[in-house]
Order: structure tokens, then C-alpha cells, then sequence
């Protein structure tokens, strides 16, 4: 049996082109014939201590006005530009995610994120919030405070940083499959063949790779 394709994909919860992205990524792996494996990865746009945007400035409406809008409605997404003001931080949600990755719930917790952030204005900075909303998503919350609170998945989620920066992301969403590397939101045929393509060159790996050995036989 075929090893799945494997799909990373590098987002922030404050990008909402991350949120955006969701949408041609579940379209693309459908019926490819192809069992794909997706794994959400952590990476802070703007880390502590530089400053978060703020949605009174110039730039975030300008770039809503210009990009992010106009694609939420080709895509037929409901978001708006959140008023949580500076937006938050992201690595005290990034350690919840870890906690809820472990739990089985990480896609689960992560489309909570988005919509929490981007269609409810919530501020995923603070624990009460990511505890309520780790909560509706079926996690314990006594469990995912206390973790929050003790730095429990800290160091799991700076590794996970240091992946990035070894993939030289710096742009969400970044989407690695095999050797294609895809920036921005993808479009569903791309993201099809990159699939397909991986599976070609995974086969074409197993049968160069394969060989014979004095106990394996032949």
C-alpha cells in the first residue's frame, strides 16, 4: 500500500489569507484518488516582542479593501477584518494547538481559531478566550489551561518555529508538497497536481530504493 502524500501547510492565525486557503485545500484533495495527509504548522507573522497590526491604521484596512475582501467573496467565505486592537500575539494559541494536536483535535482547533479571530473578532491572545473555544471543540479545558499556564507545549512549538525557518517560510500560507513548494492561497487544480506528482515521484522512489540483502533474500 501507497504511503500518503504529504501536505504541510505553514499559517498564522491572524492571516486571513490562511483562513482563506482552507477552502481550495479541502477542494484539491477531494476525490484525487490519492490518500493525502495534512499537517497545519505554527509560524508567528509578527513574533514578541515587534508590535501587531492594528485595524485602525492605514494598512490593514487598505490591504482588506484590496486583496482580502475581493477573494472572500469569490471564494464565498464570511470574514471580516477582525477589531481586536493591537491584534494578538499567536504563540500562546500556537502552544494550545500542540496541546490539541496531541489530543487528536488540531484541524479541529485550528478552524475554531480562524473563525473565532476572523468572524468574531475574539482575541486569541488571551487564555480565558482559547480555553472557552478549546473547550467548544471537545478538548478538557482544566487540562489545556493548565498546560497553557505551565509552558507545557512551549518548547514543542519553538521546534516547530525552527522547522520553519530550516523551510525558509517567510510568507503564510506556505504549503509544502513533495518537492513543490506552493506560497499564497493555492487554486485547486495546482494543488492537485503537486499531489499527484508527489504520489509519481514517492512510486518511482520505492521501486529505485528497493534492493536485496543476505538475510531479505531475493
Amino acid at each position: 500500500m501507497a504511503d500518503p502524500v504529504k501536505i504541510k501547510i505553514w499559517s498564522d492565525y491572524v492571516c486571513p489569507f490562511c483562513m482563506l486557503a482552507e477552502g481550495p485545500l479541502e477542494e484539491g484533495v477531494a476525490d484525487v484518488g490519492v490518500e493525502v495527509e495534512i499537517e497545519w504548522m505554527p509560524f508567528e507573522l509578527r513574533p514578541h516582542p515587534q508590535p501587531t497590526l492594528r485595524p485602525e491604521d492605514e494598512y490593514l484596512p487598505a490591504i482588506w479593501q484590496r486583496a482580502v475582501y475581493p477573494m472572500a467573496r469569490r471564494l464565498g467565505v464570511d470574514i471580516t477584518l477582525p477589531t481586536v486592537s493591537p491584534q494578538p500575539y499567536t504563540a500562546l494559541a500556537f502552544e494550545g494547538y500542540q496541546y490539541a494536536a496531541e489530543h487528536g483535535l488540531g484541524t479541529a482547533y485550528n478552524r475554531r481559531m480562524f473563525r473565532a479571530f476572523f468572524q468574531e473578532s475574539q482575541d486569541l491572545g488571551e487564555i480565558d478566550v482559547l480555553t472557552a473555544l478549546a473547550g467548544e471543540v471537545g478538548l478538557d479545558e482544566a487540562g489545556f489551561r493548565g498546560a497553557l499556564t505551565d509552558g507545557t507545549y512551549r518548547a514543542k512549538h519553538k521546534e516547530a518555529l525552527r522547522e520553519a525557518a530550516a523551510h525558509r517560510v517567510q510568507s503564510v500560507p506556505t504549503l509544502l508538497i513533495g518537492d513543490t513548494r506552493i506560497e499564497g492561497v493555492p487554486r485547486p487544480a495546482q494543488l492537485r497536481k503537486a499531489i499527484l506528482d508527489a504520489q509519481a515521484q514517492q512510486s518511482e522512489d520505492t521501486v529505485y530504493g528497493a534492493s536485496c540483502g543476505i538475510d531479505g533474500g531475493c
